[in-house]
């Protein structure tokens, strides 16, 4: 690398960090440029790290000198948009000398060499990191990232199984607690799987967490919160469950595409019915509607309405008979 091009060694001849006032001690806050840790992996470790650390998160945009005296920015330079790589250049030269920066990556883009030069500890996650990064800073540290996972436990057999998929903004808490209370009321153990999907455009913001944490409160240690699932996994899932769970914001709906896999493999769906549900599903026929349900039956009769519902769901809302429709209709 020219001298010319190494922000680094630009700064040493003019004095670089090392002339640089700060404050020492530990970090007292993370700073990450996202922040959601169910969609980045960097913000789940910064999170993880933050806790064990005893000091907050705090999203770059925004941050103020009171809210980080000596921050520890974790960041990986290649996620940020371009709008905002300018003010980290400006970030970096107005807190020169005032923060640590922990790197996950390297673009060698030259705002990264500058937050490099600025910083007052550089760490890298990897040996490879580090050797490259020596170019630029002799000081660097090597350091690791440990697991990031969070509540490792066992999933326990229990005697009921259920399985509830769906969109987080769609989630019917009011009904999940009758189904909570129906649940403990049966006296056997049971857990809830719980999965998700996004829709175009959708993301896992603030509102997703909120309502898993709703979930969380209402079944306690029996939830299991799966992320989002590929079609294999939500049939293994379905083929496991006792029933599959799943609620709409004014009742079960003909397109409702996750319900009608479930009932054509013939599993039992806990759901609520209205005036516009698909004929032929009928409560404790081919589907138990939530609104009426008093108990959760025994596991004999579960088979019996999945069954019946995989007979109503194949012959009257099956592909064959889509087809035979359309293909009708374009006679």
């Amino acid at each position: 690398m020219h001298p010319s091009s190494n922000p680094v060694a630009d700064a040493a001849a003019a004095g670089g960090v090392d002339s640089v006032s700060s404050s020492q001690g530990f970090n007292d806050c993370i700073v990450g440029y996202h922040t959601n840790p169910w969609t980045c992996g960097i913000a789940k470790f910064n999170a993880i790290l933050a806790r064990h650390l005893g000091v907050p998160v705090v999203g770059f945009a925004g941050m103020t000198r009171e809210q980080g005296r000596r921050p520890l920015l974790s960041v990986k330079f290649s996620e940020f948009t371009p709008d905002h790589i300018p003010e980290f250049d400006a970030w970096a030269h107005e807190r020169k000398g005032e923060y640590d920066l922990f790197l996950h990556a390297l673009s060698g883009d030259p705002v990264e060499q500058r937050l490099i030069a600025n910083a007052v500890r550089v760490y890298c996650g990897n040996r490879e990191l580090t050797a490259r990064l020596r170019e630029l800073r002799a000081d660097c540290v090597e350091l690791f990232c440990p697991g990031t996972i969070t509540m490792p436990h066992r999933i326990n057999k229990t005697e009921l199984q259920v399985f509830t998929f769906g969109m987080a903004h769609k989630i019917r808490v009011d009904h999940y607690r009758k189904l909570a209370r129906l649940l403990d009321a049966t006296g056997r153990s049971y857990k809830v799987f719980v999965s998700t999907a996004l829709h175009e455009g959708t993301n896992f913001d603030g509102s997703f967490v909120v309502r898993f944490e709703e979930l969380q409160e209402i079944f306690g240690p029996h939830v299991y919160f799966m992320g989002y699932l590929s079609d294999t996994a939500v049939f293994n899932h379905l083929l496991d469950a006792s029933f599959l769970a799943a609620f709409f914001e004014h009742g079960l709906r003909a397109n409702n595409t996750t319900v009608n896999a479930a009932l054509e493999y013939g599993r039992a769906v806990v759901t609520n019915l209205d005036a516009f549900s698909p004929a032929g599903y009928e409560h404790m026929d081919t589907v138990l509607d939530i609104n009426r349900l008093e108990q959760i039956p025994d596991g004999q009769t579960l088979e019996r309405i999945g069954q019946s519902a995989r007979a109503v769901a194949l012959d009257r809302y099956g592909w064959n008979r889509l087809i035979a429709q359309l293909t009708a209709d374009s006679l």
